[in-house]
């Protein structure tokens, strides 16, 4: 049983849980592949996604601008084609058109009335700044991996966000929707999990890779945290 009272922060992973990653990225790579010609289904491209980016972030730190540059050549050559260097600067760029959840925005507002909140990102600095003003709410902190120099689910991301925060783990509660980048390193560091399942209603794991962690709640969306706590 989970005591929303006893905690003082929550803190979110943003991509996959506030922003509709999997949504952006196959829009951005759907043009990509017709341009080519080439017929792939969405969950293969988006699993292909998974395994490339967490092969690309387990090396030395880069931006994850680079990142996607190396996701997008890793993905096209699996496919057999080559894209083109406006393909390679553009697809990071689409990280500022991928859409927030439907109840992202309504749900953080509810519980920042509650909460401090903080993010603690996959992501570039300047790249999150898009994504903050579709989500509209003030985060206290904001914890990006180009910040931490590393990719969860690297425990030094946790660390520097614990670091910043200030509180006790048990005044922290973490909030996400992968496994393997979000819960399995918070719950390493005895942290309280909810995962947000977004993808409860579908198969697979999507962008994500297959992990196995045991979260302390398990909701299908961040309506349901936010009406389970009764903010809303």
């Amino acid at each position: 049983m989970v005591n929303f009272d006893s905690f003082e922060v929550m803190t979110f992973d943003c991509y996959g849980t506030l922003i509709d990653w999997e949504t952006g990225i196959w829009r951005a790579l759907e043009v990509i592949f017709q341009n080519h010609r080439i017929d792939m289904a969405a969950e293969k491209a988006l699993e292909l996604y998974g395994e490339l980016e967490s092969e690309a972030e387990r090396g030395r730190y880069q931006k994850y601008r680079n990142v996607l540059r190396m996701v997008l050549k890793g993905l096209c050559s699996r496919v057999g084609f080559s894209p083109t260097e406006a393909e390679l600067k553009n697809f990071p760029e689409s990280v500022k058109d991928w859409p927030a959840f439907p109840d992202s925005v309504l749900s953080l507002k509810a519980l920042k009335k509650k909460y401090k909140l903080a993010i603690i990102s996959n992501i570039d600095d300047d790249l999150f700044a898009f994504s903050a003003q579709r989500l509209t709410v003030q985060f206290d902190w904001i914890i990006t991996a180009q910040q931490a120099k590393s990719y969860k689910p690297s425990l030094n991301n946790f660390h520097l966000a614990m670091e910043r925060i200030g509180l006790p783990q048990d005044k922290v509660l973490h909030v996400a929707q992968s496994l393997y980048h979000d819960i399995v390193p918070a719950k390493t560091l005895g942290l309280s999990t909810v995962w947000v399942n977004r993808r409860h209603n579908k198969k697979g794991w999507g962008a994500t890779p297959e992990a196995k962690a045991q979260p302390d709640l398990e909701l299908s969306d961040l309506q349901a945290l936010a009406q389970k706590i009764g903010v809303i």
